[in-house]
């Protein structure tokens, strides 16, 4: 019964902790694209848990990150973007530079303006601004934890030219065991039964949200 059950899951494509979007005009493709760094929310108050991103008003929980966990997300999402040969991506240290300078520059600006800004200086035809929520480790070994990974971001995709928002994939995921979630049957098999830790959930994510992003495919 159990192996039916399992048989059937295994069928849905049910894709756990997902969420991507493409906006009306969405299919347009953006061939050059900038990627400026990622960034981790971070609440004035410790005990707020809940926070609005500033690009499109949805509403996570976050969990501070250890340091430089942001930067391992978006290294991700840049080399799983820049397989496909079809992108041209701008050097990351040349996107860096010119987004920081801008943004103290125009610190009373929106943040929309100032990406805006960025990937016109840029000459991109879209402009990629990430945000990673919570990114726990695993503590534990393969088959036996005591906390799973746990890993969420959101990635959103602007067009230069007049601002919009075109793409955002979002990612949300604590790893849990077959028996407790039987709907993660696919996750379950992908990481061959063991408890990973945050890098392989984060890809897990990334490379899942870009099954929309335009063009990709």
């Amino acid at each position: 019964m159990i192996g039916l059950l399992l048989l059937i899951l295994s069928g849905c494509g049910t894709m756990n902790g997902v969420q991507t979007t493409v906006m009306p005009d969405g299919e347009t493709v953006l061939r050059r694209i900038a990627v400026v760094p990622f960034e981790v929310f971070k609440a004035d108050d410790e005990s707020v848990k809940v926070i609005r991103c500033p690009l499109c008003g949805s509403i996570n929980r976050i969990e501070t990150p250890a340091k430089g966990s942001e930067k391992k997300v978006e290294k991700l999402f840049y080399a799983k973007l820049g397989e496909r040969k079809r992108f041209e991506l701008i050097p990351p240290e040349r996107v860096s530079g010119i987004y920081q300078r801008i943004a103290a520059d125009s610190l009373k600006k929106p943040l929309l303006e100032i990406l805006v800004s960025t990937g016109r200086e840029l000459e991109s035809d879209g402009i990629v601004m990430g945000y990673l929520y919570r990114y726990r480790e695993r503590k534990g070994f393969p088959y036996s934890v005591k906390q799973p990974a746990s890993v969420a971001f959101e990635i959103h995709l602007i067009r230069t030219s007049d601002g919009a928002l075109v793409w955002k994939g979002a990612f949300d995921k604590t790893q849990t065991a077959l028996m407790e979630n039987l709907l993660q049957v696919n996750s379950f098999y992908r990481m061959h039964g063991q408890w990973v830790t945050a890098e392989v959930l984060a890809e897990e994510g990334i490379d899942q949200i870009l099954e929309t992003f335009p063009g990709f495919k």
